[in-house]
């Protein structure tokens, strides 16, 4: 808007006479009235009337003078706007978009607060109510929106930027989801914050509202120009009627002869000022001579633009002046020596003809065709259509173009002829016109010329012939004429007013049917005025003349009206600075008895004699008299006044039409560049100082402009500058700068985030580059005390000395987390403005968190010793601070491990002391009863409290899982005292991994000593686990009755468990350097473990098998040849001839078989590790076989009993049988020994078959498979 090349070229031209008086000049009103009433004394004769009286007789004194004053500077804007030749409204300005007030906000909040409070049919995620949530607690309900509201800074499009900007963060840390971009996301939150945003509000009233705003910040028409401006200065209604019908502002000849008068004064007032050497007092004495040359330059230039105006549709100047600033004005006469041609004058009219009827054609058969033609002299003939002779109508048009300013119309009535040797058609009459432009336009009837022959004498014909006025025809008609140089003879003659270019005007003469003028006189130079009637010159009543050196034309008119259009007409083309004034009626009446004077405008005539006078007084009052530079700059401040307090945004940004009438203003009356951006930043800085919000690109563009022209380095090469000038800009640079370090120093609270976008960014950009860094060092200093101070008044930290430890814990995580708040809104929103010096913006971040650590030393110092509540304040501001950049590891960060390294190292210390001690009495009290696992469940589990502990550490309470936690369990693992005991560990390095310690070598000493400790611990709970299982082995039975009991399956869990968390516990994270030793250790670990795991595996399988010895030790008692066999064996028989006896060997073998799968689902149920239990299966079966191989081998002499290979043919059939279904290989089960044991029991039967009756009674190797059980 306010470019600085805008108005630089323009100069302000000083007042005439007291310069140092800024208002002077300005007389509006009834001076003599305005006099008087200053000289009067307050008091009548006689009365002492109150004090109050004087000051309001003062007060309305004075208000009457600032009326005069804006009626005044009305007069010059509506001169501005009615013919604007400099400027043009700018169309790439940015659109403001309407500002919010408090009752929108108001609603705002309510609205989002219902839809967090479900009132609102709008469907959404809890990732949308969150950041709804954020939203709303965060900037809705700040008080620093509060403020930006108040200042008029703040649009629907700032909380709809900002909500978009918090939603991206947050999105762009969501996980991505197949199928669903996070741009569909964000697109669909934005659409329901825009309906809950609108909430019920009418989507038609709401655009068409919107259209209307819209429509106020596009290019406006010249009415609603005057309308704004009549608002902005407080003119009435019916003033601006009648000053805009007392300038004449619709008469466009008339304001391009104000605008040439004008120009006219300010290059005599140039001369004057050069010739008296009055000029403005400058910083140095060497710019005198240059500012007569600005002031000449822009007139020069003000010239141009005027004359590259064009006058006339399709018309160019054929010279159009290329000035360059220096170029003297005495240049302009150049043009006016050249004389003015005839073929220079160039007038193209357009003649619409219409014909409507002809009236008295009596002599014509009514059948007969008859029709009219039309033709202007030198150009084409036209026809009309054909009409019969009782019924000659046609209203038929005819359009032509001619260059002559008196053309000859010719209109002819024929008839057809019937004849067969007519060669033409036959004429019945003819008309012949001489049209003007200020002949009627209406159709009037014409008496046409009949030939002799023809009946008809009284033949009429009714037509119109309208012909327009070019644009550069200014005036026309007929006027006796008599002049020294041209027109020498007192003749009637017919005179045109042609415009040629803005500055060329010539008085033509014409004759009939010529295109080029008779005679012509260009009337640069002459002065017109009314004049008494000529002795000795016969015709015309009314006399004016033209005066110039060394010549005089007079000129008549036939009547009054016509004199006074033609004075008016030439007054505004000879550019005089004296204005003609029509005599009075009384004279008037007195020459010839003339008619009143009608050229007065009707309002003017309606009004009184004082009123009239103080208008007249207005509109023609020189310009050229008056301080510009003071009626300007109060026109600015109450048009940037108005445009503060309409309904947009504009953060002191101009509409589009005011910056054209500004401009327009500035260059038509000499406003100076640097003067105008003056007033432009005092007035800027007042209403900033008032907290209104106003965008620090106004204030950059204006401060650069008058830097530049005080220190003399434009662009365009150095100007003038006044004394004046540099003692402002001084003054502003001093306020400029006191008022920016505020704003620095409130950075949060005058560009609350980050609104209006780029402000503070631009603010910055307005300190000197040399200091600018130190600047705002000392400034960001000021802001974190300021940003503190303010955060604790927000939150109300009551930080007494007698409150509860806890309660000033829960306080300072609250500060905390604003204070993290504070700094992550200064990252996301202003960190963009510093960026050139982020070390500068990191050592507020440290002082403002400085000024927390006093806050957080003084809580910490005050808990209790050996308490752990003050972790979660490390972990809060740890995460926060291991993230940034910048502050990771700088001062604040470095304070916070060191205070909490001596509390970490005592808190591992006590765990460690108390997993011990609950190691040591865990498993002497261990029942080794299962309990179900969690211990791959704990990221949300709290860390077990440790409580202080003095001397001696008490016992830490037996793990028992939280009901919460039953749907986390899947299957029973080991003791309460492991689980306990791997629960504590995992959740130890848990905690410790969530500190995320900052410091790379102490993070890499918690987690080796957290390691080393678990290898402890796990290598404690592996011994006292295979003591115990080796312990209960001992006491266990070696018949057939016994069982493996739960706690023996336990005990397994319990060393798989561990060799299961050893992995987890007791190993290094991949990242770091594993040294040899910690390998070692760990292998040391592992093999432990795995050893203990075989070494129990190894005792049960020897158990199982003693309890086979017992069974074939109890067969051995029917070898061959012992007399306890005999004995068995007779008993048998016996008894079986008078009682049923079971089959022999059936008893024994069932028990052992029932023994065999008992303990295999025993095994396979409560073990959890299949791989174990496959081992222990296989060593089982192996070994069985093994001891029937080595028992039958002893035997290979004796034939085996029958009873023994029944039982044996059973046991080793149904083991085989019952190994297989648990899984045990074919290669385990078809071993050598198996083989041996099958091939010696299928000899035994077989010979058993054939020297004994009876036989096996069923039972064989070969069809054992198919027994039953």
């Amino acid at each position: 808007m306010l470019d600085p090349s805008s108005s630089e070229s323009e100069e302000e031209l000083p007042p005439e006479e007291n310069p140092s008086i800024k208002v002077k000049p300005v007389k509006i009103s009834n001076p003599e009235k305005v006099t008087s009433d200053k000289r009067k004394p307050p008091d009548s004769p006689g009365l002492a009337p109150a004090d109050d009286d004087k000051s309001e007789q003062e007060r309305i004194q004075k208000e009457e003078a600032d009326r005069k004053i804006k009626l005044q500077i009305y007069v010059f804007v509506l001169r501005c706007i009615a013919y604007p030749f400099n400027a043009k409204q700018p169309t790439d300005m940015a659109r403001r978009q309407q500002k919010l007030n408090k009752q929108q906000l108001q609603a705002i909040k309510e609205r989002f607060h219902a839809f967090l409070r479900g009132e609102t049919q709008i469907v959404a995620d809890e990732a949308f109510c969150n950041a709804i949530r954020s939203y709303y607690e965060g900037f809705l309900k700040s008080e620093r929106v509060a403020r930006m509201v108040q200042g008029g800074g703040c649009s629907a499009n700032d909380f709809r930027e900002v909500f978009k900007k918090n939603i991206e963060r947050r999105v762009r840390s969501l996980p991505e989801i197949d199928g669903l971009s996070k741009e569909t996301v964000l697109s669909s939150w934005i659409t329901k914050y825009d309906a809950i945003y609108r909430g019920d509000e009418d989507m038609r009233r709401h655009s068409h509202r919107s259209h209307l705003s819209a429509v106020s910040e596009l290019i406006l028409s010249k009415e609603q120009l005057y309308e704004m401006f009549q608002q902005i200065l407080g003119i009435k209604k019916f003033e601006h009627q009648l000053l805009y019908n007392a300038c004449q502002l619709d008469n466009v000849d008339e304001q391009a002869a104000q605008i040439r008068r004008e120009l006219d004064g300010r290059l005599q007032l140039a001369e004057k000022i050069t010739r008296e050497r009055r000029y403005p007092k400058f910083v140095s004495g060497d710019m005198e001579a240059l500012y007569t040359e600005e002031l000449r330059a822009s007139v020069n230039l003000l010239m141009a633009n005027l004359e590259s105006q064009p006058v006339a549709k399709d018309f160019k100047p054929k010279i159009k002046p290329k000035l360059t600033p220096m170029n003297s004005f005495l240049d302009m006469g150049e043009e006016g020596d050249l004389p003015l041609s005839k073929s220079d004058v160039v007038l193209s009219f357009t003649l619409e003809i219409v014909i409507m009827e002809v009236q008295g054609l009596k002599s014509m058969a009514p059948n007969k065709i008859v029709y009219c033609t039309m033709e202007v002299e030198g150009g084409e003939k036209l026809q009309t259509d054909q009409a019969e002779a009782s019924r000659p109508q046609w209203g038929t048009q005819g359009d032509f173009t001619t260059t002559h300013p008196l053309p000859v119309v010719k209109v002819k009535l024929f008839t057809e002829s019937t004849g067969v040797l007519a060669l033409e058609d036959k004429e019945l009459g003819r008309v012949l016109l001489n049209p003007t432009t200020n002949g009627p336009k209406a159709a009037e009837l014409h008496k046409m010329v009949v030939p002799k022959s023809s009946q008809d004498s009284e033949l009429k014909i009714k037509l119109a012939v309208r012909m327009d006025k070019p644009p550069n025809m200014k005036h026309s008609g007929y006027l006796y004429a008599l002049g020294q140089r041209v027109w020498k003879r007192w003749k009637r003659r017919y005179f045109v007013l042609v415009q040629v270019s803005q500055y060329t005007f010539a008085m033509c003469s014409y004759r009939e049917k010529k295109s080029e003028p008779q005679e012509l006189m260009q009337l640069e130079g002459y002065t017109v005025d009314y004049s008494d009637p000529q002795p000795g010159l016969q015709g015309g009543r009314m006399f004016f003349s033209a005066v110039k050196e060394g010549d005089q034309v007079v000129f008549a008119s036939d009547d009054e009206q016509d004199r006074v259009l033609w004075v008016q007409a030439m007054y505004r083309a000879t550019g005089q600075s004296y204005k003609p004034v029509a005599p009075t009626q009384n004279q008037r009446q007195n020459c010839r008895g003339g008619g009143p004077q009608r050229d007065a405008p009707v309002s003017l005539l309606s009004l009184e004699r004082t009123q009239r006078q103080g208008v007249e007084e207005l509109i023609s009052a020189d310009p050229c008299r008056f301080d510009h530079a003071s009626l300007f700059r109060l026109l600015q401040r109450h048009t940037l006044t108005h445009r503060m307090n309409d309904s947009f945004s504009c953060l002191g940004w101009f509409s589009p039409g005011q910056v054209f009438v500004l401009d327009e203003y500035c260059a038509r009356y000499g406003v100076r560049g640097c003067h105008r951006h003056l007033c432009y930043l005092r007035d800027l800085l007042e209403f900033m100082e008032k907290d209104m919000m106003v965008d620090p690109t106004l204030l950059h563009y204006s401060y650069a402009f008058c830097a530049s022209h005080v220190n003399g380095n434009k662009p365009d090469g150095m100007g003038t500058v006044t004394q004046e000038e540099k003692e402002q800009f001084e003054e502003i640079r001093g306020r400029l700068r006191t008022l920016l370090e505020n704003q620095i120093v409130h950075f949060r609270y005058c560009f609350p985030f980050g609104r209006p976008e780029g402000a503070l960014k631009a603010t910055l950009s307005l300190l000197e580059r040399d200091e600018m860094r130190k600047l705002v060092q000392k400034c960001l200093e000021k802001a974190a005390f300021v940003n503190y101070s303010q955060l604790t008044d927000y939150a109300q930290i009551e930080a007494t000395s007698q409150a509860a430890p806890a309660k000033r814990l829960e306080e300072t995580m609250r500060l905390g987390e604003l204070c993290m708040d504070v700094l992550q809104q200064n990252d996301e929103h202003h960190s963009e403005a510093f960026a050139w010096w982020p070390e500068v913006m990191t050592e507020h971040a440290e002082i403002f968190l400085s000024l927390y650590t006093v806050d957080m030393d003084a809580t910490l110092h005050v808990q209790p010793p050996d308490s752990w509540d003050s972790f979660p304040l490390f972990q809060l501001l740890n995460n926060f601070l291991r993230t940034d950049h910048y502050l990771c590891n700088g001062t604040f960060h470095k304070h916070l491990q060191e205070h909490f390294i001596p509390m970490v190292v005592r808190y591992i210390d006590l765990m460690e002391s108390s997993i011990a001690q609950s190691i040591h009495r865990g498993f002497e009290q261990e029942t080794w009863q299962s309990v179900k696992t969690i211990t791959n469940n704990l990221p949300s589990v709290p860390l077990p409290k440790v409580p202080s502990l003095p001397l001696s550490l008490p016992q830490m309470p037996s793990f028992t899982p939280p009901s919460w936690m039953g749907p986390l369990c899947e299957n029973t693992n080991g003791s309460s005292t492991s689980e306990d005991l791997f629960w504590k560990l995992d959740a130890l390095q848990i905690f410790v991994m969530d500190l995320h310690w900052p410091e790379p070598e102490f993070a890499k000493h918690l987690e080796q000593r957290l390691k080393l400790m678990a290898s402890d611990m796990v290598e404690a709970c592996v011994k006292r686990t295979k003591a115990a299982f080796h312990s209960k082995m001992q006491k266990a039975s070696k018949s057939t009755d016994f069982r493996v009991s739960l706690s023996v399956c336990t005990m397994f869990n319990v060393l798989m468990d561990a060799k299961r968390q050893c992995s987890k516990l007791c190993v290094l994270d991949q990242g770091q350097e594993i040294d040899q030793q910690w390998q070692q250790y760990h292998s040391k670990i592992d093999v432990l473990i795995d050893e203990a795991i075989k070494e129990m595996i190894s005792t049960l399988v020897s158990k199982f098998v003693a309890v086979l010895d017992g069974i074939l030790s109890k067969l051995s008692r029917y070898d061959e040849g012992t007399l306890f066999s005999s004995i068995l064996s007779f008993t048998v028989k016996a008894a079986a001839k008078y009682v049923d006896v079971p089959t022999p060997g059936t008893d024994v073998a069932d028990t052992y078989i029932t023994f065999v799968r008992q303990n295999q689902d025993i095994l396979r149920d409560h073990v959890n590790e299949e791989v174990y239990t496959e081992k222990v299966f296989d060593q089982w079966y192996s070994t069985s076989m093994k001891a029937v191989c080595v028992w039958l081998t002893d035997r290979l002499d004796l034939q085996l009993h029958v009873y023994q290979l029944k039982t044996l043919i059973k046991i080793v059939k149904k083991s085989y049988r019952d190994f297989r279904l648990q899984g045990v290989l074919d290669g385990t089960l078809n071993s050598k020994n198996y083989e041996t044991v099958y091939n010696r029991l299928t000899v035994e039967e077989a010979t058993l078959s054939v020297s004994a009756s009876e036989g096996l009674q069923g039972i064989s190797m070969r069809d054992s498979d198919e027994e039953e059980g």
